[in-house]
């Protein structure tokens, strides 16, 4: 009998994070990628700001009071957080051995600094930057969606080129010209690193499998 590990429809407790500019479609590509492969989960960010209008408690965010957000900052409850336009936004510190228990894979949606702080306290996170096509296509998406100001946009696009800068360091980057093709890229790169860590366990196996039919 062939062994053939389910690897594409279980986690190891693997971190991948993910970073990019505002506007270039990162929500939407972590949201179909869940959808069709299996084993993944999303790390629902807290933030004090509003919802805006197609936002759900508990899904895109965890909607809190300033005082409750400072409560979690003194127990040390993120890994990390910062605060933008006077609003603050914070990544629950995952718990990577029940994750690796329940095989499942966690997505953190996070800014560079964010990245940082991630490489320094877990275990060999998996680091992907989704790009935009170009900025003017970039300006093009802030402008399309309508939830922000002329003045937002700017100040978005000012800091995607200082973002983009750090994208170097990442260990894979996607560029989401078409979100198909970025959809299968991000799902090979999940899958790739499935297989390199389970590797270990599908030859552990495949040999218990050739001394049974040995025997």
């Amino acid at each position: 009998m062939r062994f053939e590990p389910h690897i594409t429809e279980t986690g190891r407790g693997l971190v991948f994070v993910i970073s990019a500019p505002s506007g270039t479609g990162k929500t939407t590509l972590v949201k179909e990628v869940i959808q069709q492969l299996p084993g993944l989960q999303f790390s629902v960010s807290f933030t004090t700001r509003l919802p805006r209008p197609n936002e759900r408690e508990g899904e895109d965010y965890h909607f809190v009071s300033h005082a409750v957000f400072q409560r979690m900052v003194e127990k040390n409850e993120f890994l990390e957080w910062a605060e933008v336009l006077g609003n603050r936004y914070g990544t629950p510190r995952p718990d990577l051995k029940k994750l690796e228990s329940e095989e499942i894979d966690l997505i953190l949606d996070v800014d560079t600094q964010g990245a940082k702080k991630a490489m320094k306290e877990i275990d060999r996170p998996i680091l992907i930057y989704l790009l935009p096509p170009s900025l003017k296509v970039l300006r093009e998406r802030l402008l399309n969606r309508g939830v922000d100001s002329l003045e937002m946009v700017k100040f978005r696009l000012s800091n995607a080129r200082k973002d983009i800068e750090e994208a170097y360091w990442y260990h894979y980057i996607i560029v989401n010209d078409r979100i198909g093709d970025a959809i299968e890229k991000l799902k090979s790169i999940i899958i790739s690193e499935r297989c390199r860590r389970n590797k270990n366990l599908i030859i552990e196996e495949n040999k218990r499998q050739w001394e049974e039919k040995d025997g």
